[in-house]
């Protein structure tokens, strides 16, 4: 199983026209994120799902420190009892904050996605799916 054999779709929205073109999709702060992944069960080889994890999330690249932080998480286990079926789509939303923005900039980028790791016996698979909180236009390179 690879991250190919997660799909994430984001509803209703067009690709980006911004910094971060053809990448993701673009989302003002306060608006709902919503969606839905799957799993291909014929990846599975004859095993179930033990858990599967969904996270929008934002993380820093560039230098320094890399942060990161969680917007919203959930978790379904069959050890909690819950009832996981690859063949079913499972939806998710939230309400988007109202920071850190996206940014593509020289020396750091903030990235926003949607994060599905899938747990097969002692395999994990992580899918991801970019998208773009608010519209922070790039930085202009200065000439020295």
């Amino acid at each position: 199983m690879n991250a190919s054999d997660i799909v994430i779709q984001l509803d209703g929205k067009e690709p980006a026209e911004g910094p971060i073109v053809g990448r993701s999709r673009s989302y003002e702060p306060g608006e709902i994120l919503s969606g839905q992944y799957t799993i291909d069960a014929t990846s599975l080889g004859g095993k179930e799902l033990s858990a599967v994890e969904v996270s929008v999330l934002w993380y820093s690249e560039g230098k320094g420190d890399e942060d990161l932080d969680v917007h919203e998480f959930w978790r379904k286990s069959t050890d909690d009892g819950d009832f996981i079926d690859p063949m079913r789509p499972e939806r998710f939303s939230t309400t988007l904050p109202r920071s850190p923005l996206s940014y593509d900039g020289l020396i750091v980028k903030i990235r926003w996605c949607v994060r599905v790791r899938a747990f097969v016996g002692r395999r994990e698979i992580v899918a991801e799916l970019g998208f773009q909180l608010g519209n922070v236009p790039p930085p202009e390179e200065v000439e020295q």
